[in-house]
């Protein structure tokens, strides 16, 4: 809905403007939760601007889709980070204005309070989240899976396995199982020994691998029985173990971590109110609250201190974020320039290898 005045001709006045809205593209499921109750429900009291939530098993894909058709109906969506930056490349997404966001409680800019690398030139960081290893506790009685050699360890840990239908984070973890250093990982992969290496690794649990691509599914394969460990976003693990009581663990060891945030449509209609919503989301207040609904951790050095206890309890959320010291052991951060050179062609390969 565009902005538009009303005039009220009897009295010769003029109306105040009726807002336009915001369309939000967005995860769906606890992530989705997270964005409608801290960003999107608080923005709309501070502001009157109404925000429109839709999902996406990845919001980077119809965002590409709608600007080269000309038909832009999306102000703002979260994507990964890779993906921004290919978004970017392509011309496809608006340049960031720095100075329209909010500096810290403290009046520390904002530039200098996000963490490295979360504001670029068309995208600012929302959360740093990551893909880890998770199992149900009542399948493995005896022994507890600890790392990724265990999740490639069929006999010691029986049952089937559920992995995100793709090339990245699988080489990776398949490299750390095969007994990588997770600061070696990338040096590997950019050798084509190295990339051999971890599809070898991979046909070790190929038949046995259930692969997702809705972040919703391996939450749901957990609990149904059907796979025994899986490799998922940290966050849906956690909602599913803290908000419904599932018997779900979560191994830090060997997690890859990679920050999501906004990018705005080029040609968003509401572009405006866009900005508005992006400044207010990733204010340290928000991004923190954010953090209490899933366990993401929060990209703004400021906002860490702010992150309470895990919504609806008493329980601190701290623990249960990738940034916390204690499960940054062995952690490895996806390598940004590796994946927007080489994603095409390691995808292109993984559908074979997959398809073989």
């Amino acid at each position: 809905m565009t902005r538009t005045l009303i005039l009220t001709t009897a009295l010769g006045l003029v109306a105040s403007p009726v807002l336009a809205d915001v369309n939000l593209l967005s995860w769906g499921g606890a992530y989705g939760n997270s964005h409608l109750e801290a960003y999107a429900k608080p923005f709309e009291a501070e502001t009157g601007i109404k925000v429109n939530m839709a999902d996406a098993d990845n919001p980077a894909t119809p965002i590409k889709a709608m600007v080269e058709a000309g038909n832009v109906t999306a102000d703002v969506a979260s994507v990964e980070y890779a993906d921004a930056v290919r978004l970017c490349d392509e011309g496809l997404v608006e340049m960031i204005d720095v100075s329209m966001l909010e500096p810290a409680p403290d009046g520390t800019p904002a530039e200098e309070d996000f963490i490295d690398g979360a504001i670029t030139d068309c995208f600012v960081g929302t959360d740093v989240y990551s893909m880890v290893l998770a199992y149900d506790d009542t399948r493995f009685t005896d022994a507890k899976p600890a790392g990724p050699a265990d999740f490639f360890d069929l006999e010691k840990f029986p049952g089937k396995r559920t992995m995100r239908k793709g090339a990245k984070f699988n080489l990776e973890l398949a490299l750390m199982a095969d007994g990588v250093p997770a600061d070696q990982v990338y040096e590997v992969l950019e050798t084509a020994e190295g990339v051999d290496q971890a599809f070898a690794k991979l046909d070790e649990i190929k038949d046995s691998v259930i692969w997702w691509e809705a972040g919703a599914q391996p939450p749901q394969l957990l609990a149904d029985g059907e796979v025994s460990m899986a490799y998922a976003f940290n966050g849906r693990i956690f909602n599913a173990a803290h908000g419904e009581g599932k018997p779900f663990k979560i191994i830090w060891d060997g997690q890859i971590y990679e920050m999501e945030g906004w990018v705005m449509p080029k040609g968003a209609p509401n572009l405006e109110e866009a900005k508005k919503f992006v400044a207010f989301s990733t204010a340290s207040k928000q991004q923190a609250r954010a953090a209490e609904f899933i366990s993401y951790g929060p990209p703004r050095r400021s906002a860490a201190a702010l992150v309470g206890n895990i919504e609806g309890t008493d329980q601190p959320m701290g623990p249960n974020l990738p940034t916390t010291e204690a499960n940054m052991t062995n952690a490895l951060g996806s390598n940004l320039d590796f994946w927007v050179d080489r994603d095409a062609e390691l995808n292109e390969r993984f559908n074979s290898w997959l398809a073989g």
